[in-house]
């Protein structure tokens, strides 16, 4: 019997992480069928031609968005170009949060060798001990779907040059995510915004959240998911899997932000080229569910209550981690 047991024990450790990924690291089928049915198309409008919203009444649009009609953008030798403003929500970024380090359920379920189980994540436990703290790894994947399907969107418009799905940016690489003291030192601002007051503020920008409309001035705030600082991995495990992921999510995209590797895309100044933001404009995204139960018509803004869209949203043991589309509203000035 002993031997039996370390026989099996020797084939398992044999077959390597690839296989042992099976049961702690879920495949999405992102790259699927799924990448048409899954998908909640109808969150691409309201899609503004010249200003003008041709489907719907363009109430969905961001405030900060741009108005104008036309345009005139400057190329590579400073010859202006005139054009016509076209603005809509696009499929820009897939953000998916695991447990386990090098995790992929976005390519399939891999387990990339980027880190090994003393980093393992955890939804923690509401025991009011050090459980009480949840993890999870981020990874953040370029997904310009509308360019990969060749669909709306002209040479001009791609905000980023990015064409295809690609990885951007892991945690497992970055020391400051697993250390909420490094966190701190990266961006001190967090120590402005930690007073009882600021923290109280956080109220108004979840109400204005539940009625789609994030505040962008309350910068420290994901409204009802909680505070966005540190820009760190952990979370009070009290919440759902939806809350805790979707504020992580949103984290790693301010984090992101202020390093630059995530642009601005919204506004009258955006028109001919992306701009570098250290801050993050939360009104310029929303966010859905793809994994692990899909909100295939539906969507939500930074900060919106997880009782309207997501608390069921969780398979356990097989769907413990999560994977979101991150839409990203975009002013582009297309030439005539």
């Amino acid at each position: 019997m002993r031997r039996t047991a370390l026989l099996l024990a020797i084939l398992i450790y044999a077959i390597g992480p690839v296989a042992r990924a099976g049961v702690a690291c879920p495949d999405a089928e992102l790259l699927s069928g799924k990448l048409l049915t899954d998908i909640c198309w109808s969150c691409l409008f309201p899609i503004k031609v010249a200003g003008t919203p041709i489907t719907g009444d363009g109430s969905e649009a961001p405030q900060k968005a741009s108005t104008k009609s036309l345009c005139l953008c400057e190329d590579n030798l400073g010859v202006p170009h005139p054009g016509y403003v076209v603005s809509m929500w696009q499929p820009a970024r897939i953000v998916e949060l695991v447990r386990t380090p090098g995790c992929s359920p976005a390519l399939g379920g891999i387990r990339l060798p980027m880190s090994d189980l003393r980093n393992q994540g955890g939804a923690g436990n509401g025991v009011f001990d050090s459980g009480d703290k949840a993890f999870y790894h981020y990874h953040y994947y370029a997904f310009p779907l509308l360019i990969m399907l060749d669909l709306f969107i002209s040479d001009r418009c791609n905000a980023d040059g990015f064409m295809d799905f690609d990885l951007m940016y892991m945690s497992e690489l970055d020391p400051t995510w697993n250390n909420d003291d490094l966190a701190f030192f990266t961006n001190p601002e967090a120590a402005a915004v930690s007073t009882p007051l600021a923290q109280a503020a956080c109220t108004a920008d979840a109400a204005s959240a539940a009625l789609k409309r994030p505040m962008d001035s309350l910068f420290w705030c994901a409204g009802s998911w909680g505070l966005l600082y540190p820009f760190a991995g952990k979370d009070n495990a009290a919440g759902s899997l939806a809350e805790n992921t979707s504020l992580l999510a949103t984290r790693a995209t301010a984090a992101l932000h202020r390093r630059g590797l995530a642009r601005r895309t919204m506004g009258d100044d955006a028109l001919c080229r992306s701009l570098i933001d250290p801050m993050l404009p939360k009104s310029q995204y929303k966010m859905s569910m793809f994994f692990p139960l899909p909100e295939a018509n539906s969507d939500h803004v930074i900060g919106e209550s997880t009782f309207s869209w997501g608390e069921w949203r969780k398979i356990p043991a097989v769907g413990e981690d999560a994977l979101y589309i991150l839409w990203r509203w975009h002013d582009c000035c297309a030439e005539f």
